[in-house]
């Protein structure tokens, strides 16, 4: 008989296994200061691509004064208990209320996290007899939720039609013999290529299938739209959208999340999902600083205006100095370039150590071998100097990648030393 301990010790996971060279570094890296796009990574200051901040929320002074006075106000421990027995506050419903006026649905309900909402939001909406249909590059959070469906599930090509319809033919027939119903997910803005679901096409195929949709639109809320209401807006198809969701974690620079759907709907998910009936409420000063951050994504339209403007001066500029983004349409920024997991260390090394730029690096095995993503989140405080500075960083680190200057020794060495 084998030792649990054991076998997890010779097999730490694929990213895990090169925890004892990459852990403060690469992984767990820790910023230090007033969150903003300059902040400080091992004593060194950076400019800092890597934050979930795209309106630039997080310091900003109502909200940190409205987190404040209800830290002060109610302390962290209020409401006390899950929200279905002791943990219900006029401030939860009126977040609730005000989130589903923005967002046009008729009701919505509070989630403590993004990731474990949108698992148990799945788990309570499907049963064996349903099937789930969904789009292959779903967060991890929805392949998850979709794991654990103890139904049948089918997977279509990543916005592709004919892929969907031929999954939906699949599905169709399927529910046909067990008296099930079909669960379509997809995103909005898909995090890693930025590139947006293809709702309007999605919804179309309601003329022809019978299905509900659900979409998880974490990066669109806030940032898409012409009030920032998301991707649904953005395509004007937002009353199609059955059941959507988002974070917190994104655009409002928060903890927690919401579903939003018809009133008997969100009754029902109020009542059977697992994550909410058996946690306790959000805290009362992050309810509160809540709906201070949606009063001025509401009211300031400046700052989704802000954020478009940087967005739309990084990606023009990368895309002029030769550098591949793909089809982001969204404020997510990657740029794709080609190279071994070393190359990406030495060159992410480079960045941080010489051009005093923070980015997240992405390999293998998120993306297949001999790709390279550094993904940039642009945000609503960052400038044009700041953009002006880190074109000429990459345009410079993608020359010496081409080069193989991030192959020679004396690079192997310098990482070395510094980690």
């Amino acid at each position: 008989m084998a030792d649990l301990f054991d076998k997890i010790v010779k097999n730490m996971g694929p990213i895990g296994e090169h925890a004892k060279e990459s852990h403060g570094y690469f992984t767990f890296p820790k910023l230090e200061g007033e969150i903003n796009t300059h902040m400080v990574f091992r004593g060194k200051a950076m400019l800092n691509w890597s934050l979930n901040n795209y309106l630039g929320l997080a310091n900003h002074p109502e909200v940190r004064k409205a987190d404040a006075d209800a830290a002060m106000q109610y302390g962290l421990a209020l409401p006390m208990g899950a929200r279905m027995m002791s943990g219900n506050s006029d401030n939860h419903e009126a977040l609730e209320n005000e989130l589903s006026q923005f967002v046009k649905k008729e009701a919505t309900f509070l989630l403590n996290f993004g990731y474990q909402g949108v698992i148990s939001a799945i788990d309570a909406l499907v049963d064996r007899r349903d099937a789930i249909v969904y789009d292959a590059e779903s967060h991890a959070c929805i392949i998850d939720g979709v794991r654990l469906h103890q139904g049948k599930r089918f997977v279509f090509t990543h916005n592709d039609m004919a892929s969907l319809d031929k999954q939906l033919q699949r599905a169709t027939k399927l529910v046909a013999e067990t008296g099930g119903a079909i669960l379509v997910i997809t995103e909005g803005v898909f995090g890693m290529r930025g590139d947006l679901g293809a709702l309007d096409e999605i919804v179309k195929m309601k003329e022809k299938y019978q299905f509900r949709l659900f979409v998880d639109d974490a990066h669109g809320f806030g940032t898409m739209g012409k009030t920032g209401a998301g991707t649904g807006e953005h395509f004007g198809v937002q009353d199609q959208i059955d059941v959507y969701f988002s974070t917190f974690a994104k655009s409002m620079a928060g903890i927690g999340a919401f579903v939003s759907s018809k009133k008997e709907i969100i009754t029902y998910l109020q009542y059977n999902m697992r994550s909410q009936i058996f946690a306790k409420s959000l805290p009362m000063p992050l309810v509160v600083g809540m709906r201070k951050r949606l009063e001025l994504i509401r009211t300031t339209p400046e700052l989704k205006e802000n954020l478009w403007k940087i967005v739309y001066a990084l990606q023009a500029g990368l895309k002029e100095n030769g550098l591949e983004i793909g089809p982001t349409q969204s404020p997510v920024t990657p740029v794709y370039l080609s190279g071994s997991i070393p190359e990406a260390t030495y060159m992410v090394h480079d960045l941080r150590e010489n051009y005093g730029i923070f980015c997240s690096m992405v390999t293998y095995p998120v993306i297949p071998k001999g790709m390279i993503i550094l993904r940039l989140i642009p945000t609503a405080v960052h400038t044009i100097e700041d953009v002006a500075i880190t074109l000429a960083a990459f345009k410079t680190v993608a020359v010496k990648l081409k080069a193989g200057e991030y192959l020679h020794d004396k690079i192997v060495a310098g990482v070395s030393a510094s980690l």
